[in-house]
């Protein structure tokens, strides 16, 4: 079985790469020819190029520099094993619990404490670090917060408590409606119940106030309800901050793969968040973090680490914004507090809206704490602010040229279909024959779909799933959603003040 297994995934593999090489020969020949018979010349073929994104190529090629500097950094200066301090024990504390904890009595802390007492960031045998393992390094604790998060938090749980012990991990449950708190409060951890909706970042900051976190700990793992760790994230955070220059290690996001438990819409959107996901973060983020870049403009809120110091010069939850990780990357880079960090070391795995409504929700949402982001900020002179200003850019005209040339495709198809009756309409007519004969129907159709299904081809072959082949034949409409919601939240974001407080999604349970 499994020999026909990988026999299936090879032929898979191959056929998606071969469709891909061969979409893109097709692809580039038909619009090198479209560019000579307009006269661009060799602005055309520039323009070709610009079509997968100039911010894609400019980091792609950063990235595989940073690749050969950290091949050769192995190679020649093999990494010595750091010595780690170990500075005094922070404070006792008492473990608070929201209900009645399922540890075992050797555990329980003094009647009515609700768990057990130990000292904050330390392990039951004294050892510094919040995280389970013979060499912890920098102590850790883990923060997740959560509003109405009843069918994940358990899983979430499970997942942080299978690398940390239950008193390094904290619960802040930010005015749930349904049995969060009690579940949390079940495993053992530390629960912070709230009683008004203070909304994600407030929550955030309530409970690194409420158990001095960035006093007690080295650094915060910041964790969302809906998201699993892998078992080498740890290890992985802990090598990139043995780096003192590093303020924020960014997770490494893994759209969770259950096609079972999904509709057809669901399956999409996850395959689409996947693909998504893959190029921004090997052929993007990757380069963005370079240590001679440094200019990854988000530590994205799922699961990422900050080092305690920086953390303590961070504006959490400043007012008027929708989200917080985009602030937060912002007061990094902005306070000069040192440099974010990414590898693929430090994965953790995302559920992704099941709904075209909540990815609609969601994606509105972060498109606008961006721009509100942007706005709160301002500009000050820096080498980050002057790629931030390239790729902002290039959202920009990307989505214009995108929407407007989708627009046209529309009104060719509606002129093609409609055939005489509506080239005797007024205006109509005359527009029709002018942009038909510009942009005919198939040079619009090849020009917008086949770059776009190379990329999936691509994925295909690196994630190995031939269902991709399918479910991206619909990416090109929410890549248009994606498009209209970059713009629509420009002018929303100089105009809206946000509170911040959460819109609970469909869940589905992630126990197995």
């Amino acid at each position: 079985m499994r020999i026909a297994r990988f026999i299936g995934g090879l032929l898979t593999g191959l056929i998606a790469l071969v469709l891909a090489v061969a979409l893109f020969v097709y692809w580039f020949a038909f619009a090198a020819d479209m560019a000579a018979a307009a006269g661009l010349g060799a602005f055309g073929y520039v323009f070709l190029w610009l079509a997968f994104g100039a911010n894609l190529l400019l980091w792609t090629a950063a990235g595989l520099l940073r690749l050969g500097e950290d091949s050769i950094r192995a190679v020649v200066r093999p990494r010595a094993r750091r010595g780690r301090a170990v500075g005094a024990a922070p404070p006792e504390r008492v473990l608070v619990a929201a209900g009645a904890s399922e540890v075992g009595a050797s555990d329980a802390g003094p009647p009515g404490s609700g768990g057990p007492v130990r000292p904050a960031g330390r392990h039951a045998s004294g050892r510094p670090g919040g995280a389970r393992g013979d060499d912890p390094g920098i102590s850790l604790a883990v923060v997740i917060p959560a509003h109405n998060e009843e069918p994940v938090i358990h899983a979430a749980i499970g997942s942080a408590l299978s690398l940390f012990d239950r008193w390094d991990v904290y619960v802040v449950s930010d005015s749930s409606k349904d049995a969060t708190a009690e579940i949390a409060a079940r495993t053992g951890v530390n629960v912070l119940e709230l009683l008004t909706n203070r909304g994600k970042a407030g929550a955030i900051e309530a409970v690194i106030e409420e158990f001095s976190l960035t006093e007690n700990y080295g650094g915060v793992l910041i964790l969302d309800a809906d998201t699993e760790l892998d078992p080498g994230y740890v290890e992985g955070a802990r090598r990139q901050l043995e780096d003192p220059s590093v303020a924020a290690v960014a997770g490494f996001v893994v759209s969770e793969w259950k096609p079972q438990e999904r509709t057809l819409v669901g399956r999409t959107i996850s395959a689409y968040r996947d693909r998504l996901y893959f190029m921004l973060q090997y052929l993007m983020r990757f380069g963005q973090t370079w240590r001679h870049a440094n200019t990854a403009f988000i530590v994205p809120g799922f699961a990422s680490v900050y080092r305690s110091e920086a953390l303590r010069e961070i504006d959490v939850n400043p007012p008027g914004l929708v989200i917080e990780d985009f602030n937060m990357t912002f007061e990094v880079h902005h306070k000069r507090l040192g440099r974010i960090s990414m590898n693929p070391d430090t994965k953790a795995y995302s559920q992704d809206p099941f709904t075209f409504g909540d990815y609609y929700k969601q994606v509105g949402r972060w498109t606008l704490g961006f721009w509100q982001t942007i706005r709160r900020h301002g500009i000050w002179p820096s080498v980050f602010w002057a790629f931030l200003a390239l790729y902002v850019v290039e959202v920009v005209l990307v989505s214009l040229v995108l929407l407007l040339t989708a627009l046209l495709g529309v009104f060719v198809l509606v002129g093609t279909l409609g055939g005489e009756p509506f080239g005797t309409l007024p205006f109509f007519g005359g527009a029709f024959t002018a942009v038909s004969a510009l942009l005919p129907l198939t040079a619009i159709a090849i020009g917008l779909f086949i770059p776009d299904y190379m990329l999936t081809c691509l994925l295909t072959v690196v994630r190995r799933r031939p269902s991709y082949l399918l479910y991206g034949l619909f990416f090109f409409p929410i890549r248009l959603v994606d498009a209209y919601l970059s713009l629509r939240m420009v002018p929303k974001a100089w105009t809206t003040d946000s509170d911040g407080r959460w819109s609970s999604p469909d869940r589905t349970s992630n126990k197995s």
